[in-house]
């Protein structure tokens, strides 16, 4: 690996820029706490660990040459934020007398991690950030497996990392809006821009 220092300030700024993992552990905390943003995180990174062994392997590739199998990733992961999206603005259906009642219930029942997992696996441009990111700091003449891999393991932990105290910061705002018609407001918030990021990936042409 070279330039390791430049890799990990670039993977920081990249992390903390707003994406659909962001919404996803932002409605999932506040819903179902600090256990439910960790699972939402770890289901995250271990999406980011298969598409890591993915490039690692040369099948990224294969998905970013043909338009097919791109198109078909895209609809299936924009598909499935929108989804997310509905769900989060569906349970905010209250009656608004209701006011004992946390709008949480609706996500007591739900995978978290599977939620974190499904966004980032099926979302081809974490393939194609791999791919045009990751190479840029491979030394030449080594072993690429190893090097792309150990590349791929660092950006999880960095994404692991600043999860961890964002999903806490979450939760202790959380903590402070006891009110369930605020929850609904943040709520129906995340829920939006999920829908914005599912239809953005919709939209979106292949590279």
């Amino acid at each position: 690996m070279q330039n390791a220092s430049v890799f990990i300030l670039m993977s920081v700024l990249l992390i903390i820029l707003p994406g659909p993992d962001t919404g996803l552990a932002t409605q999932n905390t506040l819903a179902a706490g600090k256990k439910g943003g960790f699972k939402t995180v770890l289901g995250g990174a271990t999406g980011l660990m298969i598409h890591t062994l993915a490039v690692t392997l040369g099948l990224s590739s294969i998905l970013v040459k043909s338009a097919f199998l791109f198109s078909i990733f895209k609809y299936v992961g924009a598909l499935y934020l929108i989804y997310l999206g509905i769900s989060a603005l569906w349970s905010m259906r209250k009656k608004p007398d209701a006011q004992d009642e946390a709008p949480t219930s609706s996500y007591k029942h739900k995978s978290h991690f599977l939620q974190g997992f499904l966004t980032n696996l099926l979302n081809p441009k974490v393939a194609v950030f791999f791919l045009t990111f990751l190479p840029q700091f491979v030394k030449p003449g080594e072993a690429t497996f190893w090097q792309f891999l150990a590349l791929g393991l660092t950006y999880t932990v960095l994404t692991v990392i600043w999860f961890f105290f964002y999903v806490h910061f979450i939760n202790w705002i959380r903590a402070w809006m006891k009110k369930p018609s605020t929850q609904r407001v943040i709520q129906g918030m995340t829920g939006i821009a999920l829908l914005g990021f599912g239809v953005k990936l919709a939209l979106e042409k292949q590279p």
